[in-house]
């Protein structure tokens, strides 16, 4: 039996012009009024409000979200940690992955298949505190065997966040 953390594998949903219409507006903007929205997707609003429902509950829309500039929040340094598990500790990573969730300074993790195991995504103040983040979450524990940080720059996210290509 593995000792690697389990993901179950989202069935594919199918979808039709409409939802793919629907996803990329709401992609772009989460809070267009639904009768905005069935105007520009050519459906009524009853029809689109259950269209909107459907995609819900198939799971394709997961949450709607605001997006948050860290740096008005006095977070102006972005980090990429990565960090590679003792082999002896892998039947922890999913503790390990959760602990780090629950981390205030953690925006995204990642499971990586290759020479790391996980990608930590931190918004933190200055490098001071990127490094007591690694001290305290991560040195200090005796499953991991290495970190890497890498200070983050400049971040840009593509328009199309990646969906251009299955929308």
């Amino acid at each position: 039996m593995s000792d690697l953390p389990k993901f179950s594998e989202p069935t594919r949903v199918v979808l039709d012009d409409i939802d793919r219409q629907i996803i990329a507006l709401l992609h772009e903007n989460a809070r267009i009024p639904n009768v905005d929205l069935a105007r520009e997707v050519g459906v009524s609003p009853s029809t689109c409000l259950a269209r909107v429902r459907s995609l819900r509950e198939r799971g394709v829309i997961t949450r709607y979200t605001a997006e948050i500039n860290p740096a008005a929040l006095g977070f102006t340094l972005q980090a990429l940690v990565s960090v590679r598990i003792r082999p002896g500790a892998r039947h922890l990573m999913e503790q390990i992955s959760a602990e780090l969730r629950r981390e205030p300074e953690v925006a995204q993790l990642f499971f990586l298949g290759g020479s790391e195991d996980f990608l930590i995504h931190v918004r933190v103040r200055d490098s001071e505190h990127v490094r007591q983040f690694v001290l305290k979450n991560l040195s200090a524990n005796p499953a991991v065997a290495l970190t890497e940080t890498n200070l983050v720059f400049e971040h840009h996210t593509a328009e199309s966040a990646g969906l251009r290509a299955v929308l």
